[in-house]
């Protein structure tokens, strides 16, 4: 299918995900390239939520977000944010937050894990299973019901939520839900929608390889392929989503796939035209807020 109108003009204004030759960019360009947001007024507006606190969980930092006054427990949301493992922060993606708290009336808590290179895999999974763990320990800190949490990542946090959702059943943590939004699943980089969407369409798979480089990891491990996972029973419901014209597209279909094989009640939906990162820039894409209601009835289902 053709890319979606609007995916058609955001690529005329942002060819490639980054931006920059992936040669010139040395440690301090990442630095500076963190310290940009040139997408800040299309991320959407900072609503103003009663409760938005600075907190550390097991010494990661979070953002906890709250649109009602805190005198009750609610559901929780543990928020990851994409990036490559290497970009994004709570700051950036503090409007995405606030919009979530707001369609799903549940607690949320974003995560600053640890970035690479500087701090390479698995500290970005072992930060993720920590924050998670931490909001299972002490629900009352967050004002939070234990009984109904879960989890939600885009791209690489989508690989973060996907990887804390098998940790928390490994550890007889019950996760309500996980919404997996263009997840990594798998390093292998070698699906169909790889090759098809290679080039010209914003995130390119020469520069997924440079970001999977700057992880590190062993492919085979699924603490950073989650598709390499033997056993996925049991896991949380899902709701994963793709974008179309998108590298990662078929390995996280193939992902929705093998929860369903494993008995995991599971939504796939694929965003026809849609480009990757979609679902964080409203100020480009409807589909960005259609996707979002879809992710707020799919978790107000699950955490009723």
């Amino acid at each position: 299918m053709a890319l979606h109108p609007q995916a058609e003009a955001y690529l005329k204004l942002f060819p490639t995900d980054l931006g920059t030759p992936l040669a010139e960019i040395t440690p301090a360009a990442v630095a500076e390239m963190r310290a940009l947001d040139g997408f800040a007024e299309q991320r959407g507006p900072i609503v103003p939520l009663p409760v938005v606190r600075d907190e550390v969980a097991g010494g990661v930092p979070v953002r906890v977000y709250r649109a009602d006054d805190g005198a009750h427990p609610l559901p929780a949301l543990v928020y990851f944010h994409g990036g490559g493992w290497v970009f994004g922060s709570v700051a950036r993606n503090d409007a995405l937050a606030r919009d979530l708290a707001v369609r799903t009336g549940a607690v949320v808590v974003s995560v600053d894990y640890r970035l690479a290179p500087e701090h390479p895999f698995p500290a970005a999974a072992d930060d993720a299973r920590t924050a998670l763990e931490d909001v299972f320990a002490r629900p009352a800190f967050y004002g939070a019901d234990p009984a109904r949490v879960a989890v939600l990542g885009d791209s690489a946090g989508g690989n973060l939520a996907a990887v804390a959702a098998w940790q928390a059943r490994d550890a007889g943590l019950r996760l309500a839900h996980q919404v997996l939004v263009y997840p990594i699943t798998d390093t292998a980089m070698d699906t169909p929608s790889y090759r098809a969407y290679a080039t010209g369409y914003g995130l390119g798979a020469d520069e997924m390889a440079w970001f999977v480089a700057q992880y590190g990891g062993d492919p085979a491990d699924p603490r950073l392929s989650p598709l390499r996972l033997a056993d996925m029973a049991g896991l949380a419901p899902a709701t994963v989503l793709t974008a179309e014209c998108d590298p990662l597209r078929d390995e996280g279909e193939a992902y929705a796939a093998r929860l369903e094989e494993a008995g995991v009640p599971v939504e796939y939906r694929c965003y026809a035209g849609a480009v990757h990162g979609f679902f964080g820039l409203p100020g480009f894409f409807d589909q960005a807020v259609e996707a979002r209601r879809y992710v707020a009835a799919r978790l107000k289902e699950a955490l009723a």
